[in-house]
């Protein structure tokens, strides 16, 4: 294959557990995975690449893109193991970090516990500046001030300074002023400015994201020249972008200023990809479900685009309670994330209740049954008792799986302190994780105002589709779609996005007071900004596109609700147009409307982006294996429904040819993960290799109602 440089792209995407390839060469699509390396992620992305190119037989100097994405950016948050920082802000507001909302995230929980800051208050400094609410100058920092802070960091183990000014959004000089400083006096520092990082209001949220952004800056900045040096070393000279958390992609220097933007890269990744197929098949109203080994994530995708927010959290000391991370003001993807993944840990609680996750095995020592010293049940050992994972066939056979491993941990700690067998405990460990992302599904769907049963469910990520029939069942969703390499799709995912960046200025004013002129003189500089940035990545000028929006509220609320506008919208300069735009989109979120109380605009957003790259439409394909002859087995699965096991058909997926049909209980196996559909389905293959499952529910019982009733 050397010498097609110009038609080989790669998608990498750095997971908690595995480290997922995809390359697109001519038409093909061509797969790889392997276990991540968590103390050096850059050691898994390179030894998987030389081994995925040994595997199909090219150079890597034929390569001609790379996109990347890794959850080193959340994990550092996650783990509190970035570079320390100090925060520099005016004078008076050194604890916004410890104060935040002032709200209880849990108002019956006297032991109450927040997130302690990334910056400790000892590496807290303010300068006596001030700027006004209008952007107006009072004060300006003292270059001997900040002087003065420079020489109380120097000397300590401080890699980051965030200088987070009070209404810096509305006017950045005292900041870059600050900037200068620190840069003529102390180039080693890397710094972030919250006028560049999040360059809108509220005082804690910006000085979050920006101490965010600063603390994993010096990670990312190395993580990323390492990567490149060592690619570089293996031959490859093309381009290399990285994944963002609104779903587009952007150059490595890019992300190496505002690392904080990557946060949930690969998620955001698998999203891209779901919409993709929703596009394809022509399904309105999809719900992407992406499970690995740590964690899973769900997300709604109406009309093709998927629900996004400006409001993220990460590190949360309460797993499912809002409110108990680090808010960041940055575009994402928005996604219910779930503790529950193959290595999700069970264990029995004081009360000798059954608990499934959070706490994850990974990939180091990762499942009992992956032979790497793990001790610990986990819901993929669990998987692989009930017959779902075929013990000699995980990753294509290259990775044993040791049975007796499994189900020694299992009985151990399981099983036989609760007196029950190691199958029963087996089947509760996967049911309880089931239940856990039903439950969350069900509520964040239910918080939008829409109804899972109205949705298909596409499964991927490497637990994803062994886990998506039993979340399916209990959702009662009428169809489910397992992608055709569903194991990659968030590294498929990387390949299908566009160069983007979304942009935003603060313009607080009632609506019928907002200059027209002034709100064209910010759209134009959001254009500028963006044009600059996704020119960097060889997009042409008039390829790139726009999405303006206006956060808007009515006078007194604390919250906004975003309304995409159109440059009609903006030209008209009819305020009341827009009181009407917003007044029907708040009926449509909270079902009535508040007549006569003014309307604000607070924040406009300007999203841009590139063209959509083009990927094979037929789907993955596993070389030397011809299609037909595509059921190689059969084997004992569970079925919970019966509670027993039955025999299932074992599929090989990639022989999979549209146009065929079969019936549930069923097992599609592919390299990369396994499609376990444990109960009555018919199941079929369309023309793009995806496998189409009809569950056949059996009726719901009364108690099994009133179960469903109450988790909602």
């Amino acid at each position: 294959m050397a010498g097609n440089k110009q038609s080989i792209r790669l998608g990498i995407d750095v997971g908690g557990t595995f480290t997922d390839f995809v390359m697109i060469a001519g038409g093909d699509v061509k797969l790889f995975k392997r276990l991540s390396t968590p103390a050096d992620p850059s050691i898994g992305v390179i030894a998987g690449l030389t081994e995925m190119a040994e595997h199909y037989g090219f150079d890597v100097s034929d390569v001609s893109s790379i996109v990347h994405g890794t959850t080193a950016v959340a994990n550092a948050l996650i783990e509190r193991k970035g570079a320390p920082t100090a925060l520099i802000t005016t004078e008076g507001f050194r604890d916004v970090l410890e104060i935040g909302r002032e709200v209880r995230y849990d108002i019956y929980d006297l032991g109450i516990r927040n997130p302690s800051p990334l910056a400790e208050r000892d590496r807290r400094f303010t300068v006596k500046e001030r700027t006004l609410a209008d952007g107006t100058v009072r004060s300006r920092p003292s270059r001997d001030e900040v002087r003065e802070i420079l020489g109380r960091i120097r000397g300590t183990d401080i890699e980051a300074i965030a200088v987070c000014l009070l209404h810096a959004h509305r006017n950045p000089e005292n900041e870059r002023a600050v900037a200068d400083v620190i840069r003529d006096e102390a180039p080693e520092f890397f710094v972030s400015l919250s006028s560049e990082v999040a360059p809108e209001i509220r005082e804690y949220e910006r000085t979050s994201t920006t101490v965010a952004n600063a603390y994993v800056r010096p990670l990312v900045d190395q993580y990323l020249l390492r990567l490149e040096q060592e690619l570089e070393a293996l031959g490859f000279a093309g381009d290399m972008h990285v994944m963002l958390s609104q779903g587009g992609i952007a150059t490595v220097d890019f992300v190496r200023s505002f690392p904080v933007q990557i946060v949930e890269s690969g998620p955001a990744a698998g999203v891209q990809a779901v919409s993709r197929i929703a596009r394809q098949i022509g399904d309105k109203r999809v719900l992407s479900f992406d499970m690995g080994g740590t964690t899973a994530k769900i997300c709604v995708i109406d009309n093709h685009e998927p629900d996004l927010t400006v409001d993220t959290e990460v590190a949360r000391i309460h797993r499912f309670k809002k409110g108990s991370g680090l808010p960041l003001k940055i575009p994402s993807v928005e996604l219910i994330e779930i503790g529950a993944g193959g290595g999700s840990i069970a264990s029995l609680d004081r009360m000798r209740l059954l608990r499934v996750g959070p706490q994850s095995a990974g990939a180091d020592p990762g499942p009992a049954c992956y032979c790497r010293d793990g001790k610990a049940p986990t819901v993929t050992d669990a998987d692989l008792l009930l017959g779902y994972l075929d013990p000699r066939n995980f990753l294509g056979g290259k990775m044993d799986l040791d049975v007796a491993a499994a189900e020694d941990a299992i009985a151990k700690q399981v099983a036989g302190p609760l007196g029950i067998s190691v199958v029963e405990a087996a089947a509760g460990i996967v049911g309880l994780a089931n239940e856990h992302m039903a439950s969350a599904a069900r509520l964040h769907v239910a918080e939008r105002g829409r109804d899972a049963q109205q949705y298909t469910l596409v499964a991927f990520g490497g637990a994803g589709p062994v886990h998506a029939f039993g979340v399916a069942r209990i959702l009662r969703v009428p169809r489910l779609l397992y992608p055709r390499g569903a194991g990659n799709l968030s590294a498929l995912g990387f390949l299908v996005s566009p160069a983007s960046l979304t942009t935003v200025r603060t313009y607080v004013g009632p609506l019928n007071a907002i200059d027209p002129s002034r709100v064209e003189t910010l759209v134009q500089d959001m254009e500028a900004e963006a044009y600059g940035i996704i020119g960097q990545t060889g997009v042409a000028r008039a390829d790139i596109s726009f999405r303006l929006s206006v956060e808007m509220r009515y006078v007194g609320q604390g919250y906004e609700i975003e309304i995409p506008l159109t440059k009609a919208d903006l030209d008209t300069r009819d305020h009341a147009r827009l009181v009407a735009l917003f007044e029907d989109a708040y009926e449509r979120q909270f079902g009535m409307r508040l007549p006569g109380v003014v309307v604000e605009a607070i924040n406009w957003r300007l999203a841009a982006r590139g063209p959509i790259p083009k990927v094979p439409a037929q789907g993955a394909q596993q070389p030397g294996q011809p299609p037909g002859d595509a059921r190689i087995g059969q084997r004992p699965i569970y079925i919970p429904e019966t509670r027993s096991f039955e025999t299932a058909g074992v599929y090989d997926g990639y022989r999979l040819v549209p146009g065929e049909s079969f019936s549930g209980p069923a097992v599609v196996e592919e390299r990369e993960s396994t499609f376990a559909i444990n109960g009555r389905a018919a199941i079929s293959v369309d023309e793009f290799g995806n496998v189409i499952v009809k569950p056949i529910y059996a009726p719901v019982q009364e108690s099994e109602r009133n179960v469903q009733m109450v988790s909602q």
